[in-house]
């Protein structure tokens, strides 16, 4: 696709917006906010040499969120036509009329939100000038490394190349109008591999905000072919306590269970394990997490929310103890508190690292086992159990002995972040929860 490919200039979603804002003043809403976008893609599957599939796409989209006093009425539409935005905000407003008052419900306050004027270039847009033809090819070329790396890689999942582009602009009747354009470019692959003992697969992948930046295709596909080739021979462990090490490929999970918790959605309808826990020791002393909005390529990286609420960099956790929450304005005012800018949900996260490498952790461990894959979703959240299907490798002396596979890991999740021992330097920049391998000091598992 072309480097640059959007049908509307950035001024065309500002007039847009304004449109549409005048709309609701005319019906008689009292606030409005009003988010315009496009989005352009194109992404490619290529499985054992032959193109799977190939979509390209072009979307768009305006969405109305207006008050009629504490009443709310949301509507959304596909078309852009003038038309379509006088209908959109007029299904909205007459929602707004039958809906019962909320007294959280409201814009934000005019002193939270982001200055337009002053919106910091986070280098997020970076397009790819990427035509189907080249990008089959990038997907054949990582497949082919993946499958030549051993005789024993027995069939492929598919590699896919994806990159998509996307703008904004959001207003609100504040004064409050700002946007920018992003992208995100990925690839990935996924391998089976085999021998007399059975089948097991694997992959690996990149996410970038700029092309440059991803792992080569080659590497990426060697690397899907030796994790797979790695996991043959894999067995069940006895039914135990141990030690375990969460890889930094799935030990983000745990920060966005943490994030989920602290969440103000979860916080005020008082489903959630962490409620009373402000202020209190809920992770190891050796945890502290830092949210940055303003990481340069991240994924998480935003200058305002969901809202135009003006983000920041904070402590959420400082060496165990928690130090705030994740809250929109609706949310905070349900609990008597000011949004955080985490209408969306949650920015970059960062946990900095005790140990040099997953290595040295391991070394740390002993004896125990390192998770590199989860399954199912058996995290309450209400109560923080957690149990999960796992896979992985089990370590004797510091050193990977044996793959592992058909086991079960259960805990509970302020117990597990109590038991955190350390946490490698091994976080990879493409996750929004940078969190490297982490050691979780005793797990029950469940195997034979």
């Amino acid at each position: 696709m072309p480097a640059v490919e959007f049908a509307y200039p950035r001024d065309e979603l500002a007039r847009i917006a304004e449109a549409a804002l005048a709309q609701a003043r005319t019906l008689g809403a009292d606030a409005a906010e009003v988010s315009v976008s496009e989005g352009r893609g194109l992404s490619v599957t290529v499985r054992r040499g032959a193109l799977e599939t190939l979509e390209h796409h072009h979307d768009k989209g305006l969405s109305v969120t207006v008050y009629v006093g504490q009443r709310q009425g949301h509507a959304s539409s596909s078309d852009l036509n003038p038309e379509a935005i006088e209908r959109t905000v007029a299904a909205a407003v007459a929602i707004a009329r039958l809906t019962a008052e909320d007294d959280a419900a409201g814009l934000p306050e005019a002193q939270r939100l982001a200055d337009p004027q002053r919106v910091p270039d986070l280098s997020l847009f970076h397009p790819w000038a990427l035509e189907a033809e080249a990008a089959i090819e990038l997907a054949r070329a990582c497949e082919a490394a993946a499958l030549a790396v051993d005789a024993r890689i027995a069939n492929s999942e598919g590699a896919t190349v994806s990159t998509q582009a996307h703008q904004f602009v959001l207003a609100n009747s504040l004064g409050f109008l700002a946007g920018y354009p992003t992208t995100a470019h990925s690839l990935s692959c996924s391998v089976i591999a085999q021998d007399e003992a059975g089948m097991e697969r694997d992959h690996w992948w990149d996410w970038r905000r700029d092309p440059l930046d991803l792992e080569p295709a080659e590497t990426i596909g060697r690397s899907a072919g030796r994790r797979a080739i790695a996991r043959l021979g894999a067995r069940r462990l006895p039914t135990g306590t141990y030690p375990v090490v969460f890889d930094h490929t799935v030990s983000g999970s745990l920060l966005s269970h943490f994030v989920h918790a602290a969440s103000g959605g979860a916080l005020y309808r008082k489903s959630s394990f962490l409620l009373g826990k402000l202020g209190e020791r809920i992770f190891s002393p050796l945890v502290t997490v830092l949210e940055d909005p303003f990481i340069a390529k991240a994924p998480g990286s935003a200058p305002f929310d969901d809202e135009g609420v003006a983000t920041a960099k904070r402590t959420v956790v400082a060496e165990g103890v928690l130090q705030g929450w994740f809250l929109s304005t609706y949310s905070g005012r349900k609990l008597g508190l000011p949004s955080t800018g985490n209408a969306g949900g949650a920015h970059n996260l960062f946990v900095p690292p005790t140990h040099e490498s997953r290595e040295a952790l391991l070394r740390e461990m002993g004896r125990g086992l390192l998770v590199t894959e989860l399954m199912g979703h058996g995290v309450n959240p209400v109560t923080g159990d957690y149990s999960r299907g796992a896979a992985g490798f089990w370590v004797e002396g510091g050193e990977i002995v044996h793959p592992v596979s058909e086991i079960t890991i259960a805990g509970n999740l302020l117990q597990m972040f109590a038991a955190i021992g350390g946490v490698a330097d091994d976080a990879r920049p493409c996750h929004r929860y940078r969190l490297g391998s982490t050691l979780i000091e005793a797990m029950q598992v469940a195997g034979d």
